[in-house]
């Protein structure tokens, strides 16, 4: 009977150490046992090569490898004429490809090691697509025989014929100073051949930093910057991967604009965006990525973004009656959650602050929390959030005196790792005993998939990685408050999504409270029982607001950001309403910037 499955056999090169174990795989594989040569470890191999048309699926080397290096997954046969793209043996497989429409922005949502980089990099004309056959890789022609039919045909065609130039935002802007030198101002005039780089400056706000060095800019204002690079260029193609990674609040929906006033009927946009609120407002249609990270992924056909967004969310895929996770993801305020009785919970109060930082000058309402409550502080970048956050912590002497005396946990804006060993090295360190516990396991780290890198080196973690394991961390030291500085930073869709319910959870079960600092919309409103609203002028003189209701906090932030948000009626998440659209209008005349009606 003729095989009905397609093999993937995914093996770790960062993992596999064929010199540092007895090589479990070899020995364990039953089709080696009978003769044949399955599973491949000669003494110049630096890892295993496993045979993917001899191998049965059974697991045994997936089990009996000490290094968790091994990765089989099973595929309906049918998958493989889908096959677009793949790096080498035992490596990463892509499926399909987004397709792409001029004059209109295609978003793409997925997990991080899904493919959604490497799709970008084949659409851009970077990476030529393989079908597979890393050792026997295609020409063009046949190529363009393969992807006949389809809109993809005429965008090669195009690519092949020079038509197109391409522009790519990279996803790591922290990077840039290390490729790219000089000043901001030189290096945008450069750069510019549309000539609109004088508007853009503006709305970007970059004025005040075009005499500046590229290598002392902010994570923010270098994510800024690496936008209008790509809106200044002449290309047909412009690519933006996480576009709003290090932004505030108002800065995404600026850049969003920016992005969207590209939109011309002969040119590609694209855009890779985990900030879903973010991704509503900038895309026209969306393709979904969805399979197993780092083994494989595949991209749906185009969506409209709502139903995109949803399906993702969902879980599910109806037209291709495909579940991709086992559970959908709802944000419905309180969602699951017991009634908090406020009289049996300790009360807490701290005084009005001020602090004067050179020439900014921050002043600080008076306030008070209680137990198993999470405070959101709202605010722009510059308007001393951080600042706040460390003044609880009783990092600041000037004030240490006036801060109620509580035990503090507090997890910073920016990680530089310096720890020279594993993570399980560092949690034995930093949080010994705690995660093991049974209930931090099955509450925390469990959902924050700490098994998955509990072996890694720390310095040699991903962003994503890294910040899981500041938020175990930071959950895991016992503490009165928790302060949690933008946890959702460098995590994806989903990941952002488990990290805010772990937190909301461990604090209402553990009974402690949070401030918590977060810019990503939908993951701040899940997050938040009251909120902290700051006002004034970015790095010059701001005011902290005392904590107030979810929805009068959300509805004066929205107003002082000019944009309103209404909820979808089947998961509740918030979407942002398009500027002067009919329901932005009728929202605005009522005041009702943040709408819960479902």
């Amino acid at each position: 009977m003729e095989e009905t499955k397609l093999r993937i056999a995914i093996v770790n090169k960062d993992k596999c150490k064929p010199k540092k174990c007895k090589q479990e795989c070899k020995s364990a594989c039953p089709i080696n046992k009978s003769g044949k040569q399955c599973v491949i470890v000669t003494p110049s191999d630096k890892i295993s090569n496993i045979q993917e048309s001899l191998c049965i699926g059974c697991n045994m080397c997936v089990k009996k490898c000490p290094l968790q290096a091994i990765k089989i997954i099973n595929l309906p046969k049918d998958m493989s004429k889908d096959l677009v793209h793949r790096y080498g043996p035992n490596t990463f497989k892509l499926h399909r490809l987004p397709t792409p429409r001029a004059g209109q922005v295609l978003g793409l949502v997925g997990t991080n090691g899904i493919g959604k980089s490497t799709a970008l990099k084949i659409l851009a004309g970077k990476e030529m697509p393989n079908l597979g056959r890393f050792d026997n890789p295609p020409d063009w022609k046949e190529l363009l025989q393969y992807f006949r039919g389809s809109e993809l045909q005429g965008y090669f065609t195009k690519m092949l014929e020079q038509e197109f130039k391409s522009s790519i935002k990279v996803q790591y802007v922290d990077a840039i100073p290390k490729h790219v030198k000089g000043v901001v101002g030189e290096i945008i005039k450069k750069k510019d051949t549309k000539g609109n780089s004088e508007r853009l400056i503006q709305e970007l706000e970059l004025s005040h930093l075009l005499e500046r060095d590229i290598s002392q800019l902010s994570g923010g204002e270098l994510q800024r910057l690496a936008i209008l690079i790509v809106c200044i260029q002449n290309v047909q193609i412009s690519m933006f991967d996480e576009p709003s990674s290090y932004l505030d609040v108002k800065q995404r929906l600026k850049a969003a604009q920016v992005i969207r006033s590209l939109i011309d009927e002969k040119n590609y946009i694209i855009c890779v965006e985990h900030d879903l609120s973010v991704l509503d407002y900038l895309s026209d249609f969306v393709c979904c990525l969805y399979g197993s990270q780092t083994a494989y992924g595949i991209v749906t056909m185009p969506f409209s973004v709502r139903e995109g967004i949803n399906i993702f969310l969902a879980g599910f895929i109806p037209t291709e009656n495909m579940r991709f996770r086992d559970y959908g993801l709802s944000f419905k305020v309180a969602d699951n959650l017991e009634p908090i009785d406020l009289k049996k919970m300790s009360h807490y109060t701290y005084p009005a602050m001020e602090k004067q930082q050179g020439a900014f000058k921050l002043s600080i309402c008076p306030g008070e929390f209680n137990q198993s409550q999470i405070v959101v502080l709202l605010g722009e970048n510059g308007t001393g959030k951080t600042t706040f956050i460390k003044m609880l912590a009783g990092k600041d002497p000037a004030v240490k005196d006036k801060i109620p005396e509580l035990n503090v946990s507090y997890k910073p804006q920016t990680v530089n790792p310096s720890f020279e060993s594993s993570v399980r090295d560092l949690l034995n360190m930093r949080i010994p005993g705690v995660y093991t516990q049974p209930a931090f396991v099955s509450d925390v780290t469990k959902p924050m998939l700490l098994d998955d890198i509990i072996d890694n080196q720390v310095l040699e973690l991903s962003g994503g990685e890294l910040q899981r394991v500041c938020i175990i961390l930071a959950l895991g030291k016992p503490a009165d408050v928790y302060l949690i500085d933008e946890p959702s930073a460098y995590l994806d869709s989903e990941q952002r999504i488990i990290a805010a319910k772990v937190i909301k959870r461990y604090i209402l079960n553990s009974k402690k409270s949070a401030f918590v600092v977060e810019h990503d919309f939908i993951m701040a409103t899940y997050l938040a029982d009251s909120v902290i609203v700051y006002e004034g002028t970015p790095g010059k003189e701001c005011k902290a607001n005392s904590p107030q209701s979810l929805v009068s906090g959300m509805n004066r932030f929205l107003e002082i950001m000019g944009v309103t948000f209404r909820r979808d009626p089947s998961n509740f998440r918030p979407r942002i309403n398009k500027i002067d659209s009919i329901l932005d209008r009728e929202q605005k005349i009522a005041g009702n910037y943040f709408s819960l009606e479902e």
